[in-house]
Parts: C-alpha cells; sequence; structure tokens
C-alpha cells in the first residue's frame, strides 16, 4: 500500500489549465500503476488517465484525449495530471490512485486500484 495526497485543484475558466500532483509515500511507488478519476456531483466516480509503473504507456478516456496529459517521476514519487483546455464539464473533485496489479492502467476499473487519495477539487467556470 502507498499513502497518497493530491494538490493542485482549483478554480479556473474554460479554456485554461491546471496541473495536479500526487505525491506518494512508500518504496514501491516506482512498482505501481498510477490513474487519476474523477467524481462530478451525483455521479458515479470514472476514469480519466492512468500509466504504467515506468511512464512509457498511458491510456485516457475518450472525453479528455488531445487535453489532458498523465506523467510520473518516480524519483520524486509523484504522479502529474496537466490539464489543458479545460472545460466546465471537467468540473469535478479527481483523484489520484494507485495499484499493484501492473496491467491496471489499460483496464481502467476503479476495483483495481486498492489505494487512494482524498481528492482535490477541480471547478471550470463558462
Amino acid at each position: 500500500q502507498v499513502q497518497l495526497v493530491e494538490s493542485g485543484g482549483g478554480l479556473v475558466q474554460a479554456g485554461g489549465s491546471l496541473r495536479l500532483s500526487c505525491a506518494a509515500s512508500g518504496r514501491t511507488f516506482r512498482t505501481y500503476a498510477m490513474g487519476w478519476f474523477r467524481q462530478a456531483p451525483g455521479k458515479e466516480r470514472e476514469f480519466v488517465a492512468a500509466t504504467n509503473w515506468m511512464g512509457t504507456r498511458t491510456n485516457y478516456v475518450d472525453s479528455v484525449k488531445g487535453r489532458f496529459t498523465i506523467s510520473r517521476d518516480n524519483a520524486k514519487n509523484t504522479v502529474y495530471l496537466q490539464m489543458d483546455s479545460l472545460k466546465p464539464e471537467d468540473t469535478a473533485v479527481y483523484y489520484c490512485a494507485a495499484s499493484s496489479d501492473g496491467s491496471a492502467w489499460l483496464w481502467r476499473r476503479t476495483a483495481d486500484f486498492g489505494s487512494w487519495g482524498q481528492g482535490t477539487q477541480v471547478t471550470v467556470s463558462s
């Protein structure tokens, strides 16, 4: 298990950018697949992006492809989500998640991720 702490959320106008960070504790961070999920009010938590343990493979939900970029720095135990061209429909609480299953980045399932951060609010105004 790893402990995760997100930061970087906030209020931004449509078309703007934010970069979320997720700091992880634990020596095994570099072996974990990492993902970002989000949950809007009244909706289920949904997959946004994920990456494998090396950061060489990525997976995105269609609605953010070309706008969001997930990356990781294993030396810093940190995963990032760069969000550009933000839209009001991106408004949600964003969660960082870690999985000891190396293939979890591919399947997009919340159940595959065993460690979660507390979430950070992203609000995009129109």
